[in-house]
C-alpha cells in the first residue's frame, strides 16, 4: 500500500470509486465542450487575418495547448510535465482516426446520413480518447488511487504549477 493512501482497493470498485470515476468522465466531457468551443472562436477571430487553412491550424494548435492545461489540472487534477505535453497530441490522433473509422462505417456500411454520421463518430471517439488521456495525464501509480487524493499523498500534484 503506498503511503497516503487509506486502502488499496480499485476505486473503479465500489460507489465511492464510481462516482469519483464519472465525474472525472463529466469533466472530461465538459473540457471537451470547452474547447470545442474555443478552437472554434479562435478560428472565427483570426479567420480574417490569414487564409482558412492557417487560421484553423492555428485554432487547432491553440485549443489542444489549452485543452492540455484543463485536463491535467482540472479533469485529472494532476500536475503538467513537458513530457505529458509532448504525448498530449496522441489523444487528438486517437481521436481523429476513431471519428474517421467511424465516420466512414456509419456513412458506408450502415447507410447513416452523411450529415448525422460525423456527430455520432464524435461520442463514439469519448471514450476512447478519455482513455488515452488518462494514460498519458495521469501517473501510473495514480491511475488506481483515489481520485480525490489527500494533501501531501504520492499523487497530490496540484501544488506544482510549472513545466516539470
Amino acid at each position: 500500500m503506498a503511503k497516503g493512501r487509506g486502502s488499496d482497493r480499485d476505486p473503479a470498485q465500489g460507489s465511492g470509486g464510481r462516482r469519483a470515476r464519472l465525474a472525472q468522465i463529466l469533466r472530461f466531457a465538459l473540457v471537451g465542450g470547452v474547447n470545442t468551443g474555443t478552437f472554434f472562436g479562435c478560428y472565427l477571430l483570426l479567420h480574417p487575418w490569414m487564409p482558412y487553412f492557417a487560421a484553423y491550424s492555428l485554432a487547432f494548435l491553440l485549443s489542444m495547448i489549452g485543452s492540455f492545461f484543463l485536463n491535467t489540472y482540472f479533469t485529472y487534477r494532476t500536475r503538467p510535465t513537458w513530457k505529458k505535453f509532448a504525448l498530449f497530441p496522441l489523444t487528438n490522433v486517437t481521436n481523429y482516426l476513431v471519428q474517421s473509422v467511424g465516420l466512414y462505417a456509419l456513412v458506408t456500411w450502415a447507410g447513416m446520413d452523411d450529415r448525422i454520421a460525423p456527430l455520432v463518430a464524435a461520442v463514439v471517439a469519448i471514450p476512447f480518447t478519455y482513455l488515452v488521456s488518462r494514460r498519458i495525464l495521469v501517473p501510473r501509480n495514480a491511475r488506481t488511487a483515489p481520485a480525490e487524493p489527500g494533501p501531501g499523498s504520492e499523487t497530490d500534484e496540484r501544488r506544482h504549477s510549472r513545466l516539470a
